[in-house]
């Protein structure tokens, strides 16, 4: 009686099993390697490896930079960028933190990390997809952070050169 009573116990345990349809998903192994292809990334840039920075984003990527005209697909990001690369060095990003997630059906991850860059402290943001069995980087976003306590001077260096913009964008 005992041993069919753990034998049930076994088999009730058993099909309590989540089945997410991703049993070879293993998200540590996966946190791992999209923290390693934004190190490996940054360090790209501060090397000026332009082939190997650029082989991290997905063929459709877009890049968010800190200034409100820097919208660019990834052909016109890449234009913009040779230029810094072909001088020997593009920029330096260290990651200080990040933290990283995972959709539902573990083929997308979105992250945020903090930087230290020759601007100070800085976010990256974005969004990777699993294509080919490799991590690309979608959608990256770069932007500066302020001090609550600065955002008042911040506003009165931004403004008269953001208002034309904002009329531009008014006039659409």
């Amino acid at each position: 009686m005992r041993s069919i009573i753990l034998l049930t116990g076994i088999l009730l345990l058993l099909s309590c099993k989540e089945d997410s349809g991703h049993d070879d998903f293993n998200a540590i192994e996966e946190l791992h390697k999209i923290e390693a292809n934004l190190d490996s990334m940054h360090l790209a840039a501060a090397q000026a490896d332009y082939e190997k920075y650029f082989s991290f984003f997905s063929s459709n990527a877009a890049f968010i930079g800190t200034d409100a005209t820097e919208n660019w697909q990834l052909d016109s990001f890449k234009t913009w960028a040779k230029p810094y690369f072909d001088k020997g060095k593009a920029w330096s990003f260290k990651s200080l933190q990040k933290t990283i997630y995972f959709s539902n059906d573990k083929s997308i991850a979105w992250f945020d990390e903090l930087l230290d860059t020759r601007m100070k402290l800085c976010r990256g943001s974005g969004v990777f997809q699993k294509e080919d069995n490799s991590w690309k980087l979608k959608h990256y976003v770069l932007s500066m952070t302020i001090p609550n306590d600065s955002v008042q001077a911040v506003i009165k260096i931004k403004t008269p050169i953001e208002d034309s913009i904002i009329r531009t964008f008014g006039k659409q």
